[in-house]
């Protein structure tokens, strides 16, 4: 089976979880799966695809597993004790062949579902590459692994570069993954920080990573409250949850400006840093700095963390050109952990409802609007003043 544990996971699903539990456990929501690529039929996996899902709903946490959650600091009791009785139940999940392609939808309570996302799109991108490739040997892919080690070492960055593996979602498969992390804490010791991943994470000693995902932002449009207050008050419920620990926050939910206007000092002072996840990154950390010091706020003491489709060069671009501005820190996904020689999948699932009302995501970047109902989307730009899709670029 393609997933044996419930931490094969991304950390902010959760970290996401247990405030869920504290804030809002009756939520109920929906999901939906999108593959980007429409000219790769999914369709073919579905009986596959559907006896991994089978698999992943059997599973629970064990007490081993149970015991290392304990020990990071910022899980409570409580939710530890909620986890020890979970398991993802199957009625939740819906997978069917649509007139064009694969459709996955998600619905059922907030709190029961959260942790489906991950694993399913790592099911979804091993069934489609174990298909393909199945007789894989990845030498290809160890040479462009030691190209990038290389060009890190080559550079002479220092210990001050520092960067993670965020490649759960769309991995090769767990193997080269687990592959790829224990090659890079090995290779990089001083460079190479930690891993998204919780199981891997666990299993080599080394840091998990993450904080919060749109998700947590989009259902905050539904929570209650004003709907132009919603980025406020997910924001300030993570601080109430995590008390200081946990303190980078996403930025473009509705896009890096409207994240600033309600990015004042109370939470920069508040917040370690700031997520960049879609847009031009040069772009967003400049004005990302030129806040913080329009706020008074030394960026010195700051992270800017950027995660959006990353590749070594990349980071080694972003990191001289922000170096001496402020802390810096890169999470490489798809470029690590499926960068093997094929062509990986662009698959995503994201929040389309919260209590019955439509949600969205709307970011720097066109390609990434995620919203069911064309009338809400046209809202939300109206109450946070974003320009309409016509005027972008303009």
């Amino acid at each position: 089976m393609m997933i044996n544990s419930l931490l094969d996971t991304d950390l902010y699903k959760l970290t996401m979880m247990q405030a869920v539990l504290h804030n809002a456990p009756a939520a109920n929501v929906e999901y939906r799966f999108v593959n980007r690529q429409k000219e790769i039929d999914l369709r073919p996996y579905k009986t596959e695809i559907e006896k991994q899902i089978d698999h992943l709903c059997s599973l629970h946490f064990t007490k081993q597993e149970l015991s290392y959650l304990k020990n990071l600091r910022f899980f409570k009791s409580e939710f530890l004790e909620f986890l020890r009785i979970f398991q993802l139940n199957r009625d939740f999940i819906e997978v069917s062949e649509g007139e064009d392609n694969l459709e996955i939808t998600i619905k059922g309570p907030w709190l029961h579902t959260i942790m489906f996302e991950v694993p399913l799109l790592a099911i979804v991108s091993e069934v489609y590459t174990s298909s393909n490739y199945p007789d894989e040997d990845f030498t290809s892919a160890r040479e462009k692994l030691a190209t990038k080690i290389a060009t890190i070492t080559e550079s002479d960055l220092g210990v001050r570069y520092k960067f993670s593996d965020f490649g759960t979602r769309r991995r090769f498969s767990y193997r080269w993954q687990r592959e790829v992390v224990d090659t890079l804490r090995q290779a990089l010791p001083n460079n190479f920080v930690g891993t998204s991943n919780i199981a891997l994470a666990k299993s080599f000693g080394i840091k998990p990573i993450g904080t919060m995902a749109h998700e947590y932002f989009q259902a905050y449009q539904a929570l209650g409250g004003r709907l132009a207050d919603s980025q406020k008050a997910a924001l300030q419920s993570w601080a109430n949850e995590y008390r200081g620990d946990l303190g980078i926050a996403l930025s473009d939910i509705y896009g890096l400006d409207a994240f600033l206007r309600d990015f004042d000092l109370y939470f920069c002072k508040l917040f370690d840093g700031v997520r960049h996840d879609s847009g031009d990154p040069f772009v967003w950390g400049d004005k990302v700095l030129a806040h913080y010091e329009a706020m008074r706020v030394d960026a010195h003491t700051k992270t800017l963390v950027f995660s959006d489709s990353l590749t070594i060069p990349k980071t080694i671009e972003l990191f001289n050109y922000f170096n001496e501005r402020a802390n810096l820190g890169f999470g490489i996904g798809t470029r690590l952990t499926n960068d093997v020689g094929h062509p990986p999948l662009s698959i995503v699932i994201k929040m389309t409802r919260c209590n019955g009302q439509p949600v969205a995501k709307i970011s720097d970047e066109p390609g990434k609007v995620i919203c069911d109902d064309p009338s809400f989307l046209a809202y939300l730009r109206h109450v946070f003043n974003l320009p309409k899709p016509e005027e972008v670029g303009s």
